[in-house]
């Protein structure tokens, strides 16, 4: 089995994207990415756009060579979207590609609005049947219920993946660590290798102390009971997420890492840069009105992105101190 990690916080981008090889089968989860479209009063960094058009065009790339493409939820990092953003990923640009692929969903029958209105998009345009497969086995695919995206009573959920081959993968989607009964699925499942997304600690606000202790313990229980436990998306939107997996490392003396640790690439926590992106790296007045109509490109700041990329990615030592 061949895990690639294509896009997730710790890779530049909102989302939780992987490809996963077997023997037989190419599977692509979760084929969306996205940018935080205001963070700190700010439109995305025309660097983590940069980021975010190489990110897309890996998942073009892997739709077209896919087997299976499995969709955990339809929020809009996970899945392309018919009326995405300048920064988001446009179900036009997969029209006609790979048609006879199978297509892996939760049933639509009980989704929420908006998620239901964008299972019915990809359907549509892509003129493609969407197959329910929560709480089945399709040959080494096995798919969970629906478990919450994040906290019990929330009223989105999502739906877990395991795949079997030589050894044992399971993407765990948006469960955040914070639902027991997840972790619980996620252990009988026995695997060798989990990728979650983490609590999100960046909404302070919104989560208790006994959430975020929750979280934790749900993370040592996997991080004890697999070989890498990979942590990523909500977690990595500001830098206490970097500081959260150290400590897990620590606890447990376990394989714990982000995307990037595991795809041996460079962290580029670009979300949680974002104002010093913009203080290091100037933006033009109007550069985001010309970028949506296709008359300015991103280049000049991916050419002059190699300080950042380079500053410490493993430890962002001093970044706390930002403004």
């Amino acid at each position: 089995m061949n895990i690639e990690i294509i896009g997730t916080e710790s890779l530049g981008v909102r989302g939780l994207c992987c490809f996963v090889q077997t023997k037989d089968r190419k599977i692509l989860i979760d084929p969306g990415a996205a940018l935080g479209y205001k963070r700190h009063g700010l439109l995305p960094h025309p660097l983590q756009v940069a980021v975010d058009e190489r990110v897309q065009a890996r998942i073009f790339k892997r739709w077209s060579e896919a087997t299976d493409v499995v969709i955990s939820h339809f929020h809009g990092d996970h899945v392309p979207l018919a009326d995405a953003n300048p920064y988001q990923l446009s179900i036009k640009k997969l029209i006609g590609l790979n048609p006879g692929v199978r297509v892996w969903t939760k049933s639509i029958d009980h989704l929420p609005p908006l998620e239901a209105e964008r299972a019915d998009a990809i359907s549509s345009v892509l003129k493609i049947d969407l197959i329910t497969a929560q709480d089945s086995t399709q040959g080494p695919i096995t798919f969970s219920a629906p478990v919450p995206h994040g906290l019990e009573g929330s009223d989105s959920t999502v739906m877990m993946t395991r795949i079997q081959d030589d050894y044992c993968f399971v993407h765990a989607s948006d469960n955040q660590l914070l639902n027991r009964a997840a972790t619980d699925q996620i252990l009988a499942w026995e695997p060798d290798i989990v990728l979650t997304g983490g609590p999100p600690l960046y909404l302070r606000d919104k989560l208790s102390k006994d959430q975020i202790r929750l979280s934790w313990r749900n993370a040592v229980r996997l991080s004890g009971a697999v070989d890498t436990l990979i942590v990523d998306h909500h977690l990595l939107r500001d830098f206490e997420g970097v500081k959260w997996l150290k400590r897990l490392s620590g606890k447990t003396k376990k394989r714990v890492m982000c995307g990037a640790d595991f795809m041996k690439r460079p962290r580029m926590l670009l979300e949680a840069r974002r104002k010093q992106l913009y203080r290091d790296m100037p933006v033009s007045v109007g550069w985001h009105d010309a970028y949506a109509k296709g008359k300015v490109k991103t280049d000049r700041y991916w050419k002059g992105a190699g300080k950042v990329l380079r500053a410490k990615p493993q430890t962002d030592i001093g970044l706390e101190t930002l403004p």
